[in-house]
């Protein structure tokens, strides 16, 4: 078995797991996102753009249900004993299947808690198992019960964590010479993809986002490369992969002279995420985190060109998306604990002067301050 983690690390996981389900009076638990089943057991695959589902007992049993083409790659990657498959066919209903496994597994007339908040769970698949198990148990939305439980990074995964924020950097460090009037964003692009590669780094769960210009103001991937202008601005949002682990970073570089709103927007966002750093501590909750992003925002008379929300948790991810669950956006009451792995990013998008303006990076909190994981400061960067 091609493994990340010691046989340890995953008994201690699934003990957390199951005393969660315990305490939600949980049978068994159904597992449609692929991050659930990769921390729970290793299991490292694609194959969730189809059906699959990992089912977890309360007793600790675990049977996966998937297709031919991950039996291999479920036995290479994790601790999996039990793999049955469903077969693909004409109008198949895999959720058939799992009812009839859960028969077997002896959960008729249980409670079931069920991942629906997940990319491996589509609208059609959730139809079929609700028509399926209605007269069944009692299905419970639990989408985010292993989510929480990742929250709080072990040090095994810190150290993954800490690798990737490490293959973060070397990706800026290889962009920044390629950074000047002329420079091609599919060089850029290419340099900081192929630094995390060469460094031993997986794909991310989303594609980097680079763009310049009027395309700076995007905070999202678009295809398409132009080359830099001589008086130009740059943004730049990526990360670092270990182990499907990731480290997000966020930078608008300016090409020729910074104008008056770039050097107020970068202001900004320095004094906006400094301010953060103190609230990035036990005692407080992901929503005081955004409060303090927003008032100091909208003091600068900044409220139409700000998000609405600053940041989420990181971990191991799959795509389409690196963000987790938990966010800082308002009211999030959601506390904040040491060994969280969190990206928080200022974003200010000025669409009336065409300004754009980002800072971000990861920490990992403590007991104190938190600790940020890039050896590279928060100064603003020029070309």
């Amino acid at each position: 078995m091609a493994l990340h983690f010691t046989q340890d690390e995953f008994a201690s996981r699934l003990e957390r797991l199951t005393a969660k389900m315990k305490e939600e009076k949980l049978a068994a638990m159904l597992l449609f996102a692929q991050e659930s089943m990769y921390w729970l057991t290793g299991y490292d695959t694609f194959g969730y753009c189809f059906f699959q589902t990992l089912v977890v007992k309360a007793d600790g049993s675990m049977v996966l249900l998937t297709r031919s083409a991950d039996l291999r790659q479920a036995k290479h990657t994790s601790n999996i004993e039990r793999i049955e498959i469903w077969v693909d066919r004409v109008n198949a209903d895999p959720t058939m299947d799992l009812k009839n496994l859960l028969s077997d597994l002896d959960l008729l007339g249980t409670r079931i808690g069920v991942e629906y908040d997940t990319h491996g769970m589509t609208g059609r698949v959730a139809r079929l198992l609700d028509r399926q198990l209605t007269s069944f148990g009692e299905i419970i939305d639990a989408s985010l019960l292993v989510s929480r439980l990742r929250l709080i990074k072990s040090p095994a995964e810190i150290l993954h964590v800490e690798k990737a924020a490490s293959l973060a950097d070397d990706a800026l460090d290889a962009a920044l010479p390629l950074i000047h009037a002329g420079g091609s964003e599919a060089d850029i692009l290419a340099a900081m993809q192929g630094a995390v590669f060469a460094g031993g780094g997986d794909y991310p769960a989303n594609e980097f986002i680079i763009g310049s210009g009027a395309d700076a103001l995007l905070c999202r991937y678009k295809a398409g490369r132009r080359a830099l202008d001589a008086q130009d601005q740059l943004t730049l949002e990526w990360a670092g992969v270990s182990a499907h682990y990731h480290a997000a970073m966020m930078r608008t570089v300016v090409v020729g002279e910074p104008t008056n709103r770039h050097r107020e927007l970068y202001s900004a966002c320095r004094e906006t995420i400094q301010a953060i750093e103190m609230v990035l501590r036990p005692g407080n909750t992901f929503g005081t985190v955004f409060d303090v992003h927003s008032k100091i925002m909208d003091e600068r008379g900044l409220t139409r060109h700000r998000l609405n929300a600053c940041g989420y948790s990181l971990g191991a991810r799959f795509s389409p998306s690196w963000m987790e669950h938990q966010m800082f956006h308002i009211g999030n009451p959601e506390a904040i604990e040491p060994d969280m792995s969190l990206f928080v990013h200022m974003i200010i998008m000025d669409s009336d002067s065409g300004t754009a303006m980002t800072l971000g990076q990861t920490y990992l909190t403590t007991d104190g301050a938190p600790r940020p994981l890039s050896r590279f400061g928060l100064d603003f960067i020029t070309a």
